[in-house]
């Protein structure tokens, strides 16, 4: 069966060619019925537009590439549904790439995604952005979940004030010894640690102990140490447990039951970093509101700024052999960017004993509606 050209759409729509190809590049200059007829021929006939050409005919790419370092965590998955929505809002699609935190994966999918000259590139990072090798892209592009001294556009979370969080709740509930699980290596759980000291500066009568051994994605590390600090005497036994991240948490959640104690009876137990994919057994966990929603969002918010400022110097010439040598002056100067995104503390079962449980507090929490998190 020949393949469908686009003269054959117009002929059998009614319209010219050039009423075709303004369908498909520039739809503001078709009438709204004209469109829906061009729409239908295109299915019936199953006419797929060639891409290259459409770009090389002036037209735009309507799509957003989003580059991942993993799917298997909420907050990657909460970036996708918080750009995607927003991309959506805007007239925009998402195409999605994992590099499983192989940087050279992942600088490979942002090479790509410019060379197929998508509208612009979200990039979850998990290192910091080094401005001594950054160079000025010739597409937007925002980094994700991650800051650096490059001048380039970033969105994160703020994760040394998820740490101050859990720690002044702790503090509010009467913590005497607080015991923190989680390596400190990664600089997410750095933060988080030093927002932890920070709250507890204020409080040397409340006892710290620091275990920096547990892996942050292993469960059972988060069980056996659990297990092991409720298995001390009742005077060295810590009364709050905080998870670096909620995988700890949950893990250290089912230990301390398995070896005898009650949460959040005997001990109170907490999160930090809101993965909704540890958000298993049957004591529901303290945490941070999932923030990766707002940072996709932000993040496309963030392109579309770029674009905007691109668009008002005039058309980009790209050069394939290098990113940059296009780009107008102007264009490539636009102020880069930080955005942080706030935390709000979810309080539920696993720290609530004799209290109320519920939404978000702190001191944007009014208003919040968590169904933008979730």
């Amino acid at each position: 069966m020949p393949k469908v050209k686009i003269i054959d759409v117009a002929r059998e729509a009614g319209v010219s060619l050039g009423t075709v190809s303004n369908a498909l590049n520039h739809p503001d200059r078709v009438r709204p019925e004209t469109r829906r007829i061009i729409q239908e021929t295109i299915r019936r006939l199953g006419y797929t537009p060639n891409q290259s050409a459409r770009l090389l005919a002036g037209g735009r790419n309507p799509m957003f590439g989003l580059v991942l370092p993993c799917l298997d965590h909420g907050f990657c998955l909460q970036i996708i549904s918080g750009a995607q929505h927003e991309a959506k809002r805007n007239g925009y699609g998402l195409l999605v790439s994992n590099y499983n935190t192989d940087q050279t994966l992942r600088e490979r999918y942002e090479d790509y995604f410019m060379g197929t000259q998508l509208a612009g590139v979200l990039v979850q990072a998990t290192e910091p952005i080094d401005g001594a090798e950054y160079q000025t892209p010739s597409t937007p592009v925002v980094y994700l979940d991650t800051t650096g001294d490059a001048p380039a556009h970033f969105v994160t979370a703020d994760c040394r004030a998820q740490g101050r969080l859990i720690a002044e709740h702790a503090i509010v509930r009467g913590a005497h010894h607080i015991a923190v699980m989680g390596s400190g290596l990664a600089p997410h759980i750095q933060l988080r640690l030093e927002g932890i000291r920070e709250a507890l500066s204020a409080y040397p009568d409340i006892a710290l102990e620091v275990f920096d051994d547990a892996p942050w994605n292993d469960a059972e590390a988060g069980f056996q140490l659990g297990a092991q600090l409720a298995r001390r005497t009742e005077e060295e036994c810590p009364d709050f447990v905080i998870g670096l991240t909620d995988v700890l948490a949950t893990g250290a959640i089912a230990g301390i039951s398995a070896a005898g104690c009650a949460v959040p009876d005997d001990v109170r137990v907490a999160g930090c970093d809101g993965n909704i994919l540890a958000w298993t057994g049957p004591i529901s966990l303290t945490t941070c509101a999932p923030a990766g929603y707002e940072v996709g969002r932000k993040g496309v918010q963030l392109l579309l700024e770029q674009i905007s400022a691109r668009e008002s110097v005039g058309p980009r010439h790209i050069d394939v052999k290098r990113r940059t040598s296009g780009v107008p002056q102007e264009a490539r100067m636009t102020e880069p960017r930080v955005e942080i995104v706030r935390p709000f503390l979810l309080e539920r079962e696993s720290t609530s004993k004799g209290g109320a449980q519920g939404g978000p507090h702190g001191s944007d929490a009014a208003g919040v509606n968590l169904g933008t998190y979730l």
